[in-house]
């Protein structure tokens, strides 16, 4: 399946993350609330209002709970609104 967003929607897949506890306990991404990171892998072409300035391949930070879930056999997919990333991940 390929999901080709529409207007200013962005399609993402969660990137697992690691934090570690004070006490030495390393949560993934699945233990932890938000935010949470994620990986853009489609982006629609924006609107005469909105401007898309995120690309394919940045890494995000979303709101959980944003956006609907798709899922793609063992792939899952979210579809959030680019008012809805929090900011961009730069290494």
């Amino acid at each position: 399946m390929k999901l080709i967003p529409l207007t200013d929607r962005i399609v993402l897949k969660e990137v697992e993350t690691e934090e570690k506890t004070d006490g030495g306990i390393f949560l993934t991404s699945k233990a932890q609330e938000r935010p949470q990171f994620a990986e853009i892998v489609a982006v629609g072409p924006g609107t005469d209002d909105i401007k898309m300035v995120v690309e394919v391949g940045q890494k995000v930070v979303y709101t959980r709970y944003t956006g609907t879930e798709v899922k793609d056999g063992d792939e899952a997919y979210i579809i959030v609104r680019q008012a809805d990333i929090q900011a961009i991940v730069e290494d």
